[in-house]
């Protein structure tokens, strides 16, 4: 995949509310493949929603989304699942980790299925990001900022052209911040992909191609 583009894309749930300025929304947007872009918003100006449109979870908008030129409406569920494991890498905003499952479990579950990283490799990452020592911890006893930590290690055990990450270090220090910033550059740049990352204040401290304001 080499663009992402919005075609007067808006939130079904704004359709009947005043026009606000975005440079988003009711405009024509494309994110290139190999660029780093930053979306500043406020709460409840549809951050997390964009996120869940361009993964395919959501369709309640107006407007249309294409991948490299095709609506994403039109896509099958086949394709979807290529895209998900081969195309698009996304960080939630909850996380979403498997509770009961250890860091080390969240994260394996993952990569056995895509057989993506090395296992050495997995634990330099858990050991860079100063969380080694919670590999065998059960999610659910985790700290936001861990937790944090393991899913952003997880969003990196698959191939992908563009990296979705929803308030990505909304629970990290400067010092964390940057180190993760550091292992999604360097990733980016191996794979020839673009980061798409939101924020509601401080933001992943990347050199950021466009910064656009939701």
């Amino acid at each position: 995949m080499q663009e992402i583009t919005l075609h007067q894309t808006l939130p079904l749930v704004f359709r009947d509310e005043p026009i606000q300025p975005s440079e988003v929304w009711r405009t024509e947007v494309t994110f290139c493949r190999g660029n780093y872009y930053l979306i500043e918003a406020t709460s409840g100006a549809g951050k997390s929603s964009l996120c869940s449109f361009l993964y395919g979870w959501r369709g309640d908008y107006l407007g249309n989304i294409c991948f490299d030129g095709q609506d994403i409406r039109k896509l099958s569920a086949g394709a979807w699942s290529t895209i998900r494991r081969s195309s698009l890498s996304f960080l939630f905003q909850e996380m979403r980790l498997f509770d009961e499952l250890t860091a080390w479990e969240n994260v394996k579950l993952k990569n056995d299925l895509t057989k993506y990283k090395e296992e050495k490799e997995l634990r330099h990452y858990f050991e860079l990001l100063g969380i080694e020592d919670r590999q065998n911890t059960p999610a659910r006893i985790l700290s936001l900022g861990q937790q944090q930590r393991v899913a952003a290690i997880r969003s990196l055990c698959q191939p992908f052209d563009f990296l979705l990450l929803d308030e990505p270090i909304s629970h990290l220090d400067e010092e964390n911040a940057s180190l993760l910033a550091s292992l999604y550059k360097a990733e980016a740049e191996q794979q020839g992909a673009g980061i798409i990352t939101t924020s509601v204040g401080k933001h992943l401290p990347l050199s950021y191609a466009n910064v656009l304001h939701l």
